[in-house]
């Protein structure tokens, strides 16, 4: 598995590159399955996710691709059974990155989008340390999106803008579509089989093949 990543890395350096996307977005579903088939806590599933987490930023660095975001988890994370081991791997993880000089060396800018400020101060605290070691980074930017929900960002963006029109601080004629899913249209969609946890180099690099197909 590995030589077949070498391989189709190395080709990448000239048959890769000139087709890269910008932007790569990953729904990391599958965790609670993945722990239930194979025996495992929560918390180890979740250690598994973040090494599979960590690898992935480690390979669109290496491909020079700015932007990654992860969709880590909904806002139905208050209604899982695991809540509080969630939340305290969460919060490990946020604390291990703010280190990791993967990180720092690549000039990595971490953001979190979500109401992730609604959850647990201990996770809030390390979400804001991370946030405000890599603020002034761009050398690539990783997002997280907890506590997130789609729907609700847009719903909370057109309030916004209708209190900001209604004040008089932008014309009616301004637009938000900068807004995560306001981008998607144009977007090229990979699925996969795999687990988040079972997800690898090769299948990035798939998903990326794929995504060259269709250009």
């Amino acid at each position: 598995m590995l030589d077949r990543f070498k391989e189709i890395f190395s080709k990448g350096e000239e048959g890769i590159k000139f087709k890269l996307p910008r932007h790569i977005a990953i729904v990391t579903k599958g965790k609670l399955r993945y722990a239930k088939k194979h025996n495992l806590s929560i918390e180890d599933t979740y250690n598994q996710s973040y090494l599979i987490t960590l690898s992935t930023i480690s390979s669109i660095v290496k491909l020079n691709i700015p932007v990654l975001t992860f969709y880590f988890v909904s806002t139905k994370l208050r209604e899982l059974e695991h809540f509080s081991s969630i939340v305290s791997s969460l919060t490990v993880f946020f604390n291990d990155l703010s280190k990791k000089e993967l990180i720092h060396e690549n000039k990595i800018k971490i953001s979190v989008l979500g109401k992730w400020y609604d959850l647990p101060g201990t996770l809030v605290d390390s979400i804001k340390n991370i946030i405000d070691l890599t603020k002034n980074y761009d050398g690539f930017f990783v997002n997280f999106c907890i506590n997130y929900d789609g729907q609700e960002e847009i719903i909370d963006a057109i309030k916004l803008i209708s209190r900001q029109i209604k004040g008089e601080k932008i014309d009616r004629s301004r637009t938000a579509s900068d807004l995560l899913l306001w981008d998607t249209p144009n977007a090229k969609i990979h699925f996969t089989n795999k687990l988040w946890p079972d997800f690898d180099k090769i299948e990035l690099m798939d998903a990326i093949r794929e995504y060259q197909k269709g250009e």
